[in-house]
């Protein structure tokens, strides 16, 4: 029985409900009809539009709108006007609108059906002897009018039709006539009935989500209430749309006086000490990802303040982004006992070493002395050299792991002499007690380099790094913990500038060299400004033709004050400092610009910088240039050494493939004298390996290997399908050795030195672009003028002669008369040094002699001075 009633109770209530979104009674708990007053309006909106159709089909029907003689005619045409122009003034009015929702349904209905009645009669009045289909079609036709501005307030159709079958039963219409609106009336009830029933479900679950909502209010006001979270929402552009009262009063602010802020003005500029909370939040605002949990500084509040924020962002269902909108709570207490901890917390946690808080504490205490003098210690700085290389290809916990042992070693080294400590990254300390002797100083910094510069195991791999070393003394080079860093840091750059694997001693010099390194980056940024930079162009020559083939560009310095500056000096000065990519993007426009004045067979090659190639914007760079010049693509050649394939492999093979996708030709720079692989061949795109000046510079001398490492190249290069480039060919056997071989094209002094683009144009005129060759003969090691006083032995005599000038392989001789061609010697360089000779020309007192094996020029050189004349 009582499940009986409960459900009869629910019929009732679900009875009302359907009512109630039909507009004839009030809303319930659960049904709100306040939705129903906006339709009135609009239908009165575009109820003129029913009126004028009304009129428009009585026009068409030429029934007259005045008959002087039929007064029901001018009565049923009077009531329509006034029933319409009521529907179309009256739902608009601030007193019908006042009224409750089921109330004006309920003068809506009479209202429509009046007009149907009023249109239908005065219609019937005029035309009762025609056909009633006449009448009926215009009827239906006004009627489907009205109900398309009705919409989903089929109800009103229902009065509107039934308007009609009122005025149809008055004028005793024919039973089809009479059939067609009941059945009308019948399918427009069923959809009202349908319409109200969706109104229902849909006015019961907004009923429902509102009381979650209000629910879920009512929680996160109290949570607010209570103190212990916070609030917040963004709209799209990063601006406060809603804070809490509770985090307002926190910043002594009030919610209204927030509001339309940037969220990003109430948070302090995160730094590395305190943490990049502010920058990590800045990130997800700007990519409008979600985040949690992110510790930042309050900028606004009176004391120090953290919080800790989490925000998603918001998003319709479209995926148009609205902002954010997140929480967040007070740290303030657990970051002040965190700093408590840090603040004992004195050592690395990946090294077990001293960290860069308890170096620098105790730098500083060893340095400060009694009575204001400073005592005497000395600071070891220590960068890994190569480090980075491991960290790229074995990843970061390998490279974690080989900082472990890096450790290891340097504190095993170092043992009870000093503190040894990490100062970040593969950066380390060591502070030494007191001022030891140079000799143990010397000792100990090379004990370290040897040790860590030994073989690791990292993950099964095999590793090998060095360590450069730099050195400074309190109080000689500081009597400040600072001083004493950077003079270390100066002397550690020096040992990585000599070649790196070695220690160096801090001297005042160091301050200078860096001034003019600094100086000479001012310098180099005001050429690039001013166009002090200019290139001049290398001839590029086929092997086959002497046909020259392209130039390549050569970037040249001429300082204002210093005279010419060798590329050597400054492009890695502009590696360094960010300058290589705007004089890169320089050099390439200009010799553009240029090869486009040239023969349209010619190309121009162009150096690329391992920087420049690791810039995704590199290929945007040389469209541009080739658009802005009109060069053909294909007579472009951007030449790339080996060391770009130390990065990382897709973005390296994404390169290559932009770059060839603009047509443009790719050229494998000084091959076999950096990082070669054979590997990167297989897939890397190049046109052309240049075999670098090192294997080309002396292949031709008896007994050198360089060309049989040439040979192996020009073979790979076929096998490849690739052009090969010799350069630094200066001779004329070298040129003949370099043709033997099969390089395709070569470059070098034998064919001119570099020449600016004016004289590039005189080169292709002249001779077709044909050139000839020049220069030397045959290649000679380096010669070294002296004056040097020998003793000659031969078959038993000894002779005194004087050596004017001498290579490794021979010396030209004087003060022996008369020597024949072929004839063997013995010369006594010195004490210890003897060498056998062999004559290759006299004349008079003056011969050319060649050693029958090479000797040392350094150790002839620092021979006592007593053997000179």
């Amino acid at each position: 029985m009582a499940s009986l009633r409960t459900n009869l109770t629910e019929w009732h209530a679900r009875r009302g409900d359907l009512v109630a979104a039909l507009g004839l009674a009030e809303g319930g708990v659960e049904v709100d009809v306040s939705w129903i007053s906006g339709t009135f309006v609009h239908i009165a909106r575009l109820w003129p539009l029913i009126l004028l159709g009304k009129l428009c089909i009585t026009a068409l029907l030429h029934v007259p709108f005045y008959e002087a003689d039929n007064i029901g005619h001018a009565l049923a045409l009077s009531a329509m006007l006034l029933v319409d122009g009521v529907a179309i003034v009256a739902p608009r009015g601030a007193a019908f609108q006042r009224l409750r929702p089921h109330h004006q349904k309920w003068l809506m209905l009479p209202m429509v059906m009046l007009s149907g009645l009023t249109f239908s009669v005065m219609l019937g009045s005029s035309l009762l002897t025609d056909a009633p289909s006449r009448n009926l079609v215009a009827e239906m036709a006004v009627a489907l009018m009205a109900v398309s501005i009705f919409g989903d307030r089929r109800l009103l159709g229902v009065g509107y039709f039934t308007g009609l079958l009122v005025a149809a039963i008055v004028h005793r219409a024919d039973f089809t006539q009479i059939g067609l609106l009941i059945s009308c009336i019948a399918v427009m009830m069923v959809a009202a009935l349908r319409q109200a029933n969706a109104d229902m479900n849909r006015a019961i679950l907004f009923h429902q989500r509102d009381l979650r909502a209000q629910r879920s209010d009512r929680l996160l006001h109290e949570y607010e209430q209570s103190g212990r979270g916070w609030f917040w929402e963004t709209d799209r552009h990063g601006c406060i749309a809603y804070i809490s009262d509770t985090l307002a009063r926190t910043l002594d602010r009030t919610s209204e006086a927030l509001i339309g802020r940037p969220i990003t003005e109430i948070i302090r500029p995160g730094d590395r000490q305190d943490g990049d909370g502010e920058r990590t939040l800045g990130f997800h605002l700007s990519a409008r990802t979600g985040f949690a949990e992110i510790p930042v500084r309050a900028a606004m509040a009176k004391d120090e303040r953290w919080w800790s924020i989490s925000g998603q962002p918001v998003f319709n269902e479209y995926g148009q982004f609205h902002g954010f909108r997140g929480s967040g709570t007070d740290l303030t207490e657990m970051r002040r006992s965190q700093a408590e901890v840090n603040r004992l917390a004195q050592f690395d946690s990946l090294t077990g070493l001293a960290n860069r808080v308890q170096m620098m504490r105790s730098l500083e205490q060893a340095v400060a002395g009694k009575g204001g003098r400073p005592r005497d210690c000395t600071l070891m700085m220590l960068d890994l050299d190569r480090f980075k290389t491991v960290n790229d290809t074995l990843g970061h916990p390998a490279g974690d792991a080989l900082l472990r042992q890096v450790s290891q070693r340097i504190q095993r080294v170092v043992g009870d002499k000093g503190l040894v400590g990490r100062q970040g990254g593969d950066e380390f300390k060591i502070l030494l007690p007191g001022r030891p002797d140079k000799v143990t100083l010397d000792h100990l910094a090379r004990a370290i380099i040897t040790d860590v510069s030994q073989p690791y195991t990292v993950e099964g791999t095999a590793v090998v790094i060095g360590v450069s070393v730099g050195i400074s003394f309190c109080p000689q080079d500081g009597v400040t913990a600072e001083e004493l860093i950077r003079n270390a840091d100066l002397a550690l750059y020096a040992a990585k500038g000599d070649g790196r694997g070695v220690y160096r001693f801090y001297s005042p010099e160091m301050h200078a060299e860096a001034e003019d390194r600094r100086q000479l980056e001012e310098d180099l940024r005001r050429a690039l400004v001013e166009d002090g930079l200019h290139l001049v162009y290398q001839p590029v020559v086929s092997s086959k033709t002497e046909r020259i083939t392209g130039y390549e560009a050569l970037l040249r310095w001429q300082h204002p004050v210093r005279g010419a500056i060798s590329p050597t000096q400054f492009v890695p000065i502009a590696e360094d400092s960010g300058l290589i990519g705007p004089i890169g993007e320089w050099v390439l426009r200009t010799a553009c610009r240029d090869a486009a004045q040239w023969a349209d067979d010619v190309r121009v090659a162009i150096n690329v910088s391992p920087i420049q190639f690791a810039n995704p914007g590199l290929p945007s760079v040389v469209m541009n240039a080739l658009a802005g010049s009109g060069l053909a693509p294909q007579r472009l050649e951007l030449e790339i050494t080996e060391s770009v394939f130390l990065t990382d492999g897709d973005g390296t093979d994404s390169m290559f493939s932009r770059l060839k996708g603009l047509g443009v030709r790719l050229a494998l720079d000084d091959f076999g004298t950096g990082y070669s692989s054979l590997g990167y061949l297989k897939k890397a795109p190049f046109d052309k390996i240049k075999i670098d000046q090192s294997f080309v510079r002396g292949a031709a001398i008896k007994g050198s290997r360089n060309s049989a490492i040439i040979k192996a190249i020009v073979s790979l290069a076929e096998a490849l399908g690739m052009d090969t480039t010799a350069e630094g060919a200066e001779t004329q056997d070298e040129l003949a050795l370099i043709r033997q071989l099969g390089c395709s094209h070569i470059q070098g002094y034998v064919y001119g030195r570099p020449v600016p683009a004016q004289e590039v144009l005189v080169q292709q005129h002249r001779h077709g672009g044909h050139i000839a060759p020049q220069g030397f003969q045959s290649s000679r090691p380096e010669r070294k003028t002296m004056f040097r006083t020998v003793t000659v032995h031969h078959d038993g005599h000894v002779h005194t002669g004087r050596i004017r000038n001498i290579s490794a392989t021979g010396a030209q001789l004087e003060g022996v008369w008369a020597v024949p061609e072929g004839t063997l010697f013995a010369i006594e360089l010195s004490e210890n040094q003897i060498v056998n000779a062999v004559a290759r020309w006299s004349k008079e007192d003056r011969m050319g002699v060649e050693f029958t094996h090479s000797i040392n020029l350094s150790a002839l050189r620092a021979a006592p001075r007593s053997l000179a004349s």
